[in-house]
């Protein structure tokens, strides 16, 4: 029995390396900004797996982003929240993954109709684009998932996207608060049908979770 957990022990290791290796090596290529889009007849085509990012102005999406690719001024950071009204998308020569920011709402200063089109933009994107694999929305761990996150949740169950929650900024809370963060994070999606039941939690500052969320985004690509 001990010769069979300690076989199984090496076993999951060899796997979790694999797949951190996969994940560094699919974004070891130099991704770049390829363009904003405000339709979505100026997406690309369809034509590599796509995953998308989406959160609250101010949870951190471009910090992550930029943490992700190892690229530092990809996307745009700012201190201005809801910057982002576009779609963004972000690509690398070769790669068979796409990255799509998409704009964050919440704290968006811009008129109402400004905003509407957003909404209108975002909830076509994620109704008809075939390729997305995977929405990837952010939540602050000092705060918890909030109203306008639910909201969020809600339309993705809807649409029966695919999504997976990322806490952010982890290294700020303390860790009794974190925990709490968690457990409530976790309740919260426990009976959604669209939401993947394991959290990433990471911290663009630390690194800390970046490889796990390489290597669940290179998963895709073997599917």
């Amino acid at each position: 029995m001990a010769q069979d957990n300690r076989s199984n022990n090496t076993e999951a290791s060899e796997n979790s390396a694999e797949r951190d290796e996969a994940g560094r090596i699919l974004f070891a290529r130099p991704f770049q900004f390829i363009k904003g889009c405000v339709r979505v007849s100026d997406l690309p085509a369809p034509d590599r797996v796509e995953v998308a990012f989406a959160g609250r102005s101010n949870v951190g999406k471009s910090s992550l982003i930029n943490a992700l690719t190892g690229r530092k001024n990809l996307a745009r950071t700012s201190n201005t929240p809801g910057r982002t009204q576009e779609l963004n998308i972000f690509e690398a020569d070769l790669a068979p993954v796409r990255i799509v920011d998409m704009p964050g709402f919440g704290f968006a200063r811009a008129p109402k109709p400004a905003v509407e089109a957003w909404n209108k933009l975002i909830h076509s994107y994620l109704r008809g684009r075939a390729n997305l694999r995977r929405v990837y929305l952010l939540i602050d761990a000092r705060h918890g998932p909030k109203a306008n996150d639910l909201s969020v949740m809600n339309e993705l169950d809807t649409d029966a996207v695919s999504y997976q929650i990322i806490l952010t900024k982890i290294d700020k809370p303390s860790q009794r608060d974190l925990e709490k963060t968690v457990a409530k994070t976790k309740e919260v999606i426990a009976k959604r049908p669209a939401a993947y039941p394991e959290i990433i939690l990471t911290s663009s500052q630390t690194g800390i979770g970046i490889g796990e969320l390489r290597a669940t985004i290179a998963d895709f690509i073997d599917d």
